[in-house]
């Protein structure tokens, strides 16, 4: 007797949501609809690679702001890895939020720069075809540096036509792109290539010199095919970086003005990634896998004549990596006791094979050596998450996941920091959907998460002073744990309005400082708060989008040690302001805000406005320091033709404001500086704590002025 396949809505709702990808296709077409793709989360967003393109930003990275809620910014050159701002978090250069491209971590841990450091300038805007964003530390399949947020970007395949552009606009910015693909055997090949140069305003120019390839062949689509990509990448540049405020409203420099001339870096990134999928009625299968070689030169100052008054403080930070990786996972179809369900398991590996250093260096040129470590290290995450379609108003996603790190660190110069580590650690994950009604969803989201920290600091028992004091390691894994609630709905044609409500908590954590070499302690914290998105395409030629997020940002508990530094540096309030103990998380943005409007259609005239609002950040602890709020338009105008060229305008900065990129504030020495002369030929000079301190300041970069780009493209 034959069986009879029953297929309820239930069952056939499952079936559907197998045959898509758990994070956003590593493959996809670019007018693929991913806006419509099943979310976990109110917060869970889907972007086709087209809605990424259609808005005007000025530097790869600045894609990703269509995130909502995520700043991008840089304090630095262009060749550098952008800073990231999300749920109330300086994310640095990328901690805490998880990058990928491709199906390939951005992410690099222990670098030479920041833990988590993630360097998008590799990336070309016109071939991202997917953009699918996680906010929290909800879900099973997001391991290392996604508690805050995970960003996964996917490439298009193939083009209907070859395309070549080139943009010429303010400060020297050049770009030239030319993209092709082909039929060839059974699945299409597609290469791209990119130039771009670059001066910026400043006194002492970039002189930026970007050079991009891609080249991919694919087979079938992303559910049920394969593909093979390998990139590479070159940059090199000079930077200004953040200067303090005394220094412009002193006429030591302008505002565009450097302190240290010299800084600046290289870069390299070789890749080969691949992918391999099928999907069948019972189920989907998935495998990626990655092989990088990058390579990182930086030259940065940032205290000036702080810690040596005569050569100054600039030093090189190097990191040379090859780092591979295999993930895989396997979807099954069932049913339990009439409930239709779904069950992934998952398997995700990585190895880094890392050279890292860190020395004091004068014009580029070494003159000591602070750190030189070989570092091995590596991690294996296992995860399992089932849903279960309880009605066709409810499902319940439950997960865990555990994972596994090893390194062993070899310390060239101080052989006391080498040595092994391990660490494990587990992580449960739910999530519950009510809906839909009225089209319109309810979210309830918990878990907990983990970042890692940078092996050397797990290993050190040294500092890298020449004092060689004592220090204590940080821990290998710190545990975050979170919750969100939210409502997304559709009721209004057109209109695709979320609120989530989220609260974030870190555990007490040993940070392992990159530019100085040695581990910095902070307390647990908490963050929580409240975001709300809308995007609204009233019809096929307009549509408007508004992101709005207030989060509240405290560390928890006491600081003894900032008391006793404060204390320390009684009777020079230059360098006492701003280091009294407090609750503030430095960096910690209360507010980011952006609406944004486009018009036009596929063909014939188009336009674009977008405003995007960093709020006001306290700087220190104490909240002595606050950082301005920058508030910054940009616009765009240009034609299409039937033949598939275009003409486009993007104007930055259209207000010319005058605020800051970013803002910091910590002590530094400049020569001009009293204290700076008080410290070194003083009888007798300050205390030591005071000199080591420095001149506390708002230090900042500046945003770049008025600037316009014009860009020619055609299709053949």
């Amino acid at each position: 007797m034959p069986t009879v396949d029953v297929v309820t809505p239930r069952v056939q709702q499952a079936r559907r949501m197998a045959s898509r990808p758990a994070t956003a296709p590593t493959s996809t077409d670019a007018s693929q609809d991913v806006g419509q793709a099943p979310v976990a989360s109110a917060s869970e967003q889907n972007f086709a690679g087209e809605e990424v393109n259609a808005r005007p930003f000025s530097r790869p990275a600045e894609a990703l702001e269509v995130v909502p809620g995520l700043m991008v910014t840089q304090h630095s050159g262009e060749g550098k890895a952008n800073q990231y701002f999300l749920r109330g978090f300086n994310l640095d250069h990328g901690t805490d939020l998880a990058i990928s491209v491709d199906g390939m971590p951005v992410n690099m841990r222990t670098h030479g720069h920041g833990q988590g450091y993630a360097d998008l300038n590799f990336l070309i805007p016109e071939l991202i075809g997917s953009v699918n964003v996680r906010k929290g530390p909800y879900f099973a399949d997001e391991g290392d540096f996604s508690s805050v947020g995970s960003v996964h970007v996917g490439l298009i395949d193939t083009i209907q036509k070859s395309m070549a552009l080139a943009t010429v606009g303010s400060f020297g910015y050049r770009r030239a792109l030319g993209v092709t693909s082909t039929k060839a055997g059974d699945g299409n090949l597609l290469i791209a290539g990119e130039a771009n140069t670059y001066n910026g305003p400043w006194d002492n120019p970039d002189k930026l010199r970007k050079l991009n390839a891609v080249v991919r062949y694919t087979e079938g689509t992303a559910a049920n095919g394969f593909s093979l990509t390998g990139m590479a990448y070159s940059n090199r540049w000079n930077s200004t970086d953040q200067i303090p405020l005394r220094a412009i409203t002193s006429g030591l420099v302008g505002r565009y003005g450097a302190l240290d001339p010299t800084d600046g870096g290289n870069s390299d990134r070789f890749s080969l990634s691949g992918r391999w999928a099928q999907t069948d009625r019972n189920g989907s299968s998935k495998i990626n896998f990655y092989a990088i070689k990058s390579s990182l030169d930086l030259y940065n100052n940032f205290t000036f004549f702080l810690d040596n008054s005569n050569l100054g403080d600039q030093f090189h930070q190097r990191d040379d990596r090859v780092l591979a990786g295999v993930n895989a996972s396997h979807t099954f179809n069932h049913a339990v006791a009439g409930l239709p369900m779904q069950t992934e398991i998952g398997i995700q590996s990585r190895y880094d094979d890392i050279k890292v250093a860190l020395s004091k260096t004068y014009q580029r040129q070494f003159w000591e050596g602070t750190r030189n470590d070989k570092v091995k290290e590596g991690s294996v995450g296992l995860f399992v998450q089932n849903t279960v379609y309880w009605s066709d108003w409810m499902r319940t996603t439950l997960g865990y996941r555990g994972d596994f790190y090893t390194t062993n660190v070899n310390s060239l110069l101080r052989p006391a920091n080498s040595g092994n580590a391990t660490a494990s650690i587990g992580s449960p994950k739910l999530s519950v959907v009510f809906g839909p009604f009225a089209k319109t969803e309810l979210f309830l989201n918990a878990g907990e998460g983990f970042h890692s920290n940078d092996a050397r600091g797990v290993t050190i028992r040294e500092s890298s002073s020449n004092d060689g004091s004592l220090v204590d390691a940080s821990p290998f894994l710190v545990k975050t744990r979170g919750a969100e609630v939210g409502i997304r709905t559709r009721l209004i044609p057109g209109l695709d309005s979320s609120v989530s409500l989220f609260l974030l908590d870190s555990a007490s954590e040993i940070l392992f400082v990159g530019d100085a070499g040695d581990t910095e302690p902070s307390r647990p914290s908490r963050r929580y708060g409240v975001e709300w998105t809308n995007h609204y395409k009233p019809v096929s030629w307009l549509q408007i989008d508004g992101d709005l997020a207030i989060t509240h940002a405290r560390f928890r508990g006491d600081n003894s040690a900032q008391a006793a530094a404060y204390a320390e540096l009684a009777g020079y309030p230059e360098a006492q302001i701003g280091n009294a103990p407090g609750n503030y998380i430095p960096g910690a943005p209360n507010m980011i805000a952006s609406v944004g409007i486009r018009l036009g259609e596929k063909t014939g005239w188009f336009g674009a406005l977008r405003y995007r609002y960093f709020g006001p950040r306290p700087l220190t602890e104490d909240g002595a320091f606050v950082s301005p709020a920058t508030g910054l338009l940009n616009g765009q105008v240009g034609y299409r033709f039937d033949n598939g060229w275009r003409i486009q305008l993007d104007a930055f900065n259209l207000t010319d404001s005058k605020s800051d990129q970013i803002t910091y504030a910590y002590g530094s020495l400049l020569k001009t500086d009293a204290l700076y002369t008080q410290c070194r030929f003083g009888a007798p000079p300050p205390p030591a704590a005071v000199c080591q301190t420095g001149v506390m300041d708002r230090v900042l970069h500046p945003v770049e002025p008025f600037a316009v780009r014009l860009t020619v493209a055609g299709q053949f």
